[in-house]
């Protein structure tokens, strides 16, 4: 059999940062063996390989910080190793996206643990997350199967979480997150929003839910983007405390109206295509509050585009400076 030829890894030059990055990914690597891991590393990227298992060695790296494992071929059995890694227990961030597992790794060893990445993979409970650090300030848990959001009560620092694309259908176990900034709730089954009474968000994702309602986020005062497009939303409401908001998209839902933006006063994009919008009367009111920041309407597919289309040359919406986009192909 042919001998594998190693990986040439240059040694570590103590004036030169970039000497504990090593950047292994797309090499479509089936192990390390071929490999030489210099013990000064801090960040190891092993992205989109063919990995099925754990090199040991990675355990005694003591000086690392970042590792990364997303896309490779992963299993519940192959991370069993971690937790047992005392010699990486500083590690900072650990991704594990797009693999294999149908479980919550035992990461209790990490404790200085900033970002936890294991999105798209199998995972179809939260159960483990009570053993994951206290410390943890990203959560990724998107494109799984979780039906229930549980065991992060004890994620006081948590900026972001982001469990889009899962079965959950209620919204539960989220007030303890006095400093989540970030939430991506969108494609799952949620009916009714619930942010346990948080203040400090400022992004907010609920789009392919099964919303009919807006109200729920008028407690949100820093809230500065708020996606809820394909819904079943018919009314605009609840947004006027909303003052900090930038992006509003309702685009895809059932609104006959513009209503409730008038104290939007930074706001800049407006979302609504989709809707069922019969009527330009009105619109002009709506963002008058705006004027000075919107620069952006998107009402492509509601009735009322054909009239815009005229109006545009003779609206009042000309000096409020905004860009109107229309991008209606079959206007002649």
């Amino acid at each position: 059999m042919e001998a594998v030829e190693s990986i040439a890894v240059p040694e570590p030059d103590e004036d030169d940062p970039s000497s504990t990055l090593l950047d292994l990914s797309s090499y479509q690597l089936h192990d390390l063996d071929s490999v030489e891991l210099p013990p000064s590393l801090t960040e190891l990227d092993l992205t989109a390989n063919r990995l099925s298992t754990l090199d040991p060695r990675i355990g005694n790296l003591s000086h690392l910080k970042k590792l990364s494992l997303r896309q490779n071929l992963i299993t519940d059995a192959a991370v069993l190793p971690l937790s047992s890694w005392n010699a990486i227990s500083s590690l900072e961030e650990l991704v594990l996206r797009d693999n294999q597992l149908k479980n919550i790794p035992d990461v209790t060893v990490f404790k200085k643990l900033l970002v936890f990445d294991v999105a798209f993979n199998e995972i179809s409970s939260l159960h483990g997350l009570s053993r994951v650090s206290d410390t943890l300030k990203e959560l990724y848990v998107s494109n799984n199967e979780v039906a229930k959001i549980e065991e992060i009560e004890h994620f006081h620092q948590l900026q972001i979480l982001e469990l889009g694309s899962n079965k959950l259908r209620v919204m539960e176990n989220l007030q303890s997150l006095e400093n989540l900034q970030e939430l991506w709730l969108g494609q799952n089954r949620i009916k009714v929003v619930n942010l346990c009474g948080l203040k400090c968000i400022k992004k907010i994702s609920f789009q392919s839910n099964r919303l009919t309602s807006m109200t729920g986020f008028e407690g949100c005062v820093a809230l500065e983007e708020l996606y809820l497009s394909h819904n079943g939303i018919a009314k605009m409401e609840g947004l006027s405390s909303l003052v900090n908001l930038r992006v509003l998209d309702v685009s895809s839902n059932k609104i006959t109206s513009v209503d409730d933006i008038v104290n939007l006063t930074k706001l800049e994009d407006l979302w609504l295509n989709d809707n069922q919008i019969a009527s330009l009367e009105g619109i002009a009111e709506a963002v008058s509050g705006s004027k000075e920041k919107l620069t952006t309407i998107y009402l492509k597919n509601n009735p009322c585009v054909w009239l815009l289309a005229l109006q545009i040359c003779f609206s009042p919406l000309k000096p409020l400076y905004l860009k109107i986009w229309l991008f209606v192909s079959n206007i002649p």
